[in-house]
């Protein structure tokens, strides 16, 4: 992750230094929590810089919102320019891109809503979320003590920044044992998903993910390599499963916009596998990568570019 501190952060419409871009310590969310954001990310191949599923990050953004009563004082195609906006402001060419709408600095309380809405775009550079070469030989993982919360308790499907107080708890612990991050299970004890990732598991050459009804969070890049698997005949299950399926899989392997697409070696210890990428993993990976890099054609329409 670099941070460029002589860059521009788009702030309630505008673009501001960086060292500008403050709120209040008394703002709402600093207290409760009262945020939901986006994390997107912008690639750069031989036709130019492209915003991966712009559209989708931005409609999800504005859900979530949406889920906690949040009028965003903008329209999801002004967003979306502003996201487009800050990555030419600051001359990136890659980068991850952070949209957050949160309660500011009106009114202390549980209420939220004599709090002012915040909204505000960053983007810098930032590489391979669990390094590079975990993209290719995979990372350890380990089955967290902490569990996803149950549906009637937090919304799950809403990307908000207090769900991400259990996700800090899943990566502490996960690093403090030795891992590279953690597994959590749901409220049934079933897999759910990463701190920051959803997961998959390859059994008997069918691919499994958990449904939404595990508590986790409806991935953009999940949702992409589904279509990639569905594309190449491969068999996707959506189904709930146990913790030991973690043990017994061919393959395993995280999504999300950080993680792209990484391979899981270990559980707790247990090689999955042949403890490294396994082959379709490998398909998969390939695939995905293919797209952004503009190697093949963009069927699906994922790839928004800045010019």
């Amino acid at each position: 992750m670099a941070w460029d501190k002589n860059g521009k952060i788009w702030f309630n419409g505008e673009q501001v230094g960086w060292k500008n871009a403050n709120i209040h310590v008394l703002s709402h969310v600093v207290h409760y929590g009262s945020s939901v954001f986006e994390g997107i990310r912008c690639y750069h191949n031989k036709q130019g810089s492209a915003v991966f599923r712009l559209e989708e990050h931005v409609e999800r953004l504005f859900d979530s919102a949406r889920i906690y009563r949040m009028e965003i004082p903008y329209t999801p195609a002004e967003i979306s320019q502003a996201i487009r906006e800050t990555i030419k402001t600051n001359g990136l060419k890659e980068c991850y891109i952070r949209p957050v709408v949160f309660r500011g600095q009106g009114e202390l309380g549980v209420n939220p809503l004599n709090s002012p809405l915040e909204v505000v775009i960053a983007a810098w550079k930032w590489g391979s979320y669990l390094g590079q070469e975990a993209l290719e030989v995979g990372v350890d993982v380990g089955v967290s003590t902490w569990r996803r919360m149950a549906p009637d308790t937090l919304p799950n499907m809403a990307k908000a920044g207090a769900n991400y107080m259990n996700s800090q708890l899943v990566k502490m612990e996960a690093l403090e044992n030795g891992y590279d991050e953690g597994i959590l299970l749901d409220y049934q004890g079933m897999i759910s998903e990463g701190s920051g990732e959803n997961i998959f598991l390859i059994k008997d050459e069918v691919i499994y993910t958990p449904p939404l009804a595990s508590s986790l969070l409806k991935g953009i890049t999940r949702d992409s390599v589904i279509s990639l698997a569905r594309e190449m005949d491969l068999e996707v299950k959506e189904e709930q499963m146990p913790r030991e399926m973690l043990y017994v899989a061919d393959e395993i392997f995280l999504t999300g916009t950080a993680a792209e697409v990484t391979p899981i070696r270990s559980v707790d210890r247990i090689n999955v596998g042949s403890g490294g990428r396994g082959p379709v993993t490998e398909k998969l990976q390939q695939a995905f990568f293919q797209i952004l890099r503009a190697e093949v054609d963009d069927r699906w329409g994922w790839l928004t570019y800045l010019d």
